[in-house]
């Protein structure tokens, strides 16, 4: 729907900046501003910024940036009309009929209303006779009444089309149930033929941040496979980006420390046991987007994933994710069970614990993994260990803690602290100069110079690019000099494409809401376009930003469309060759 400017406006001088990042991230002051971690890529030393005079923000890492409402849109992974109903429900503001729905926002409420309406009949047939054998199953489990309510957890009866019935009566469309992923299509015989994704399943719904039933996970009650099935993908979900349970533990999280177990059955049982900050991966392996998203909420995280060689490998690939995320990790060393579920079963929930407070860190739990796979009790295998132990040690950043497990490592194999400590640093410094040459046969190539994926044709243009920036720059600083600069200067004078379209933008905002800044750029420009923007205006803070130079980029632009090329004269008939020919008589006379 097209939401009126004026209503843009009034959102972006309600919903403050630092009052929406401040409940996603935990911001300080720097000088005039405010940084924080940013929340879109992984880092440990805050390099995005909080421009409060603009009212924007800036990652100098990653490039993220915009107004309050890009932000949301990339927080939440929300579309722009999404993200402002989302500000406008938070400040209690009713956003105006702006001449009919948007289809896509459409789409979006259709797929949650119908999630939530078969979350209920997948219930309901649970606590059905045609849901006896999932329910037989679950208290089987030991779960209890209440804790299958807390999860909303149901059933999916056999056969082909009962939630497709259920939802036909309710008013929903196939093409609906089919975009939520709920129902699936098959052409096999020639004819399209229907039926429902999850059949004979115990199921588990999906619940977002905002108490939103977005997807489904569903147990199978035989032998078929596969054993789990997860929803696909939706325009309301995305496993990538999201968690199960966090929607619980989110308010729950105490000393900010979470639990990463491996399943569904696994966090229900944890969560029973009293210990409510449990979340689990959708059925893939833990994902940056996820590791980044506990980090919003968590300092620590408990790796809590089986015990078997597959869950092994999982942690593994895991705490290097939620370290580049700015989480401290340690890895639950359970024996005697092969998961926390049975583990908590076996021994209780005071032994799990004991269990989550002698947690490993990282660096304990390669070695334990490494002396698993060697006999240390062989000279082979003790060198073996050594070895291998010592190339773990050189990816230890910090010299104290390199030196503590050098000495744990000198202990077990009698080998000098001096000697292994030598050996770690040596190859740490061969890697780091791996890395670098690595760097700098980037740049040599060309592939790390000018790289911009918005504005692709700034390295073949780079004066007349960096002039047109400039131009943008000044009008977005002095809005009040947008008239002059139009009647100055064309779109036709741009050479980059991205350039002209924004120059195109501020002079037809402009003209329709006689302000101009990031909020009118916010709903015509994608996240990324956004972020090249505040970029721009974030580093010109240090730049000449006078009347003047926006005066020599207006000149640059000028001679730059005056100069005819040979390309030009391509198509051209005499009067260009004419122009030409007195271009270069001209370059000659000058030298």
């Amino acid at each position: 729907m097209a939401i009126p400017n004026s209503f843009i406006m009034q959102l972006r001088q309600t919903a403050d900046i630092q009052d929406v990042m401040s409940s996603y991230c935990s911001i300080t002051r720097a000088g005039r501003n405010q940084k924080c971690l940013c929340p879109f890529h992984s880092e440990k030393t805050p390099s995005l910024v909080v421009y409060p005079d603009t009212q924007s923000f800036y990652c100098f890492g990653c490039g993220a940036g915009g107004d309050v409402i890009t932000f949301i849109m990339k927080i939440e992974n929300l579309d722009y009309v999404e993200a402002v109903r989302f500000l406008a429900r938070r400040y209690n503001m009713e956003v105006p009929d702006g001449g009919g729905e948007d289809r896509a926002y459409r789409m979006r409420t259709r797929i949650y209303e119908l999630n939530r309406e078969a979350a209920r009949f997948f219930h309901a047939c649970l606590l059905s006779p045609a849901g006896r054998e999932g329910l037989d199953y679950l208290t089987g489990r030991g779960l209890s009444e209440k804790t299958i309510r807390t999860y909303g957890l149901g059933f999916a009866p056999q056969g082909w089309d009962h939630l497709i019935h259920h939802l036909r009566s309710k008013g929903f469309t196939m093409d609906e149930m089919i975009a939520a992923a709920v129902v699936a299509r098959s052409d096999r015989s020639g004819t399209a033929r229907f039926y429902d994704q999850f059949r004979n399943r115990v199921m588990f719904p999906i619940i977002d941040l905002r108490g939103n039933v977005i997807a489904f996970g569903g147990r199978v009650m035989d032998d078929s496979r596969p054993k789990y099935l997860n929803s696909a993908d939706t325009p309301v979900f995305k496993k990538s980006r999201n968690l199960f349970s966090l929607n619980l533990a989110k308010n729950q999280i105490e000393h900010r420390r979470l639990i990463l177990a491996e399943g569904y059955m696994d966090v229900i049982s944890i969560y029973q046991a009293g210990f409510h900050n449990v979340v689990a991966t959708l059925g893939t392996a833990l994902t940056e987007e996820q590791a980044r998203l506990m980090a919003q909420y968590a300092d620590d995280v408990v790796i809590s994933y089986d015990s078997d060689a597959a869950g092994q490998k999982a942690s593994e690939r895991a705490i290097p994710l939620l370290s580049q995320a700015g989480i401290t990790t340690r890895v639950l060393a359970m024996t005697g069970a092969k998961d926390p579920d049975e583990y908590i079963k076996k021994y209780g929930a005071a032994r799990f614990k004991l269990l989550l407070e002698g947690a490993n860190s990282p660096m304990d739990f390669e070695l334990l993994k490494i002396k698993k796979e060697v006999d240390v009790n062989t000279e082979e295998g003790k060198l073996a260990y050594l070895r291998r132990g010592i190339s773990v040690l050189a990816r230890l950043k910090n010299p104290l803690e390199r030196e503590i497990y050098a000495g744990k490592l000198a202990e077990e194999t009698g080998v000098s602290k001096a000697a292994i400590l030598d050996q770690a640093g040596g190859m740490a410094r061969r890697e780091e100069r791996t890395a670098k040459k690595r760097e700098w046969n980037e740049v040599q190539s060309g592939r790390a110079l000018y790289q911009d994926r918005i504005n692709p044709q700034k390295a073949s243009h780079l004066k007349a690019a960096m002039a047109e920036e400039q131009v943008l720059i000044y009008l977005l600083r002095n809005p009040d000099s947008l008239e002059k600069t139009g009647d100055a200067l064309s779109e036709e004078d741009f050479v980059t494409d991205f350039n002209r379209r924004v120059f195109t933008l501020l002079l037809q905002k402009g003209q329709e809401t006689g302000a101009v800044d990031l909020s009118v750029l916010a709903g015509e420009l994608n996240p990324e376009e956004m972020g090249k923007i505040s970029g721009l205006l974030a580093k010109s803070r240090e730049m000449d930003n006078s009347k003047q130079q926006l005066l020599d980029s207006i000149q640059v632009l000028k001679e730059n469309r005056e100069q005819l090329k040979p390309a030009d004269l391509k198509d051209g008939g005499e009067e260009e060759l004419k122009r030409f020919y007195e271009q270069q008589k001209q370059k000659k006379n000058r030298r």
